[in-house]
């Protein structure tokens, strides 16, 4: 199978870092207003559904081991975070 030809790079323009190009009406990346408001807004309808008790209840640790495991990653995230 062939594989597509790639159109010539122009030399004066920087090389892509494969990040998405930032459209017109907003950034993108981490500061990528549009999913920001579709994520609030799909955690704003988790949180009228009444889901978040058996959520939680489901995430909760299943044993002591698995606890001190959550616990011992907590910590260590912690010891890498700015300060």
């Amino acid at each position: 199978m062939k594989t597509p030809k790639q159109p010539p790079t122009d030399p004066k323009k920087p090389a892509s870092t494969g990040a998405a190009e930032s459209p017109a009406d907003g950034v993108q990346g981490e500061g990528d207003y549009r999913s920001a408001r579709e994520f609030n807004e799909a955690e704003r309808k988790f949180v009228k559904s009444g889901k978040v008790p058996a959520a939680a209840r489901a995430a909760a640790p299943k044993s002591k081991a698995e606890e001190q495991e959550l616990i011992a990653a907590e910590q260590e995230g912690k010891r890498h975070a700015k300060k």
